[in-house]
């Protein structure tokens, strides 16, 4: 079990995460504005990059019940797309698939989301209720991977550890 491993990518994950928890309120308008969609494409590509690993790393355990070091340099080698990718087509159950396919979909949104002109982008976090709405959409995102660590690890002992 890839246990002080996947410690080290949780806690590169809870260090990246400090970032999100600043506050901002005391910023000028266009600072906290930068910071508001700069937090919010990073909650999107730091969550895949590391829970990508994670996710890889488990499905792995689930299937062969080691990771060999091998099996981390090959991960290591992968964008984590390719990560997710490949679990799919290692996947056992349509729930996995499509608990990938749900990642994929919410990532998907995120780079429509932000594939505006700069001012477009900053004009949707100036609107109240358009930066509350993708908010939601990144916690959503935050939630379809969590079903989906949560079906590949399927009640496992490394599972278990990963949460607790």
């Amino acid at each position: 079990m890839p246990a002080f491993f996947a410690n080290d990518i949780l806690r590169l994950w809870r260090t990246f995460c400090i970032n999100y928890e600043a506050n901002t309120r005391d910023y000028p308008e266009n600072e906290r504005i930068k910071r508001k969609i700069k937090n919010y494409k990073l909650k999107h590509s730091r969550m895949l990059t590391c829970f990508s690993a994670i996710l890889y790393i488990l499905d792995i355990h689930q299937r062969n019940h080691t990771v060999a070091p091998h099996d981390a340099l090959a991960m290591i080698e992968l964008t984590p797309l390719e990560r997710l990718e490949a679990v799919k087509q290692n996947a056992r159950s349509d729930d996995v698939t499509g608990a990938i396919d749900e990642v994929f979909k919410h990532y998907e949104d995120f780079l429509t989301t932000t594939n505006v002109d700069k001012a477009a982008l900053q004009a949707r976090f100036r609107d109240p209720d358009q930066a509350k709405a993708l908010g939601k959409l990144a916690y959503a995102f935050g939630d379809a991977m969590a079903n989906l660590l949560k079906r590949v690890g399927d009640g496992s002992r490394f599972y278990r550890l990963l949460i607790v």
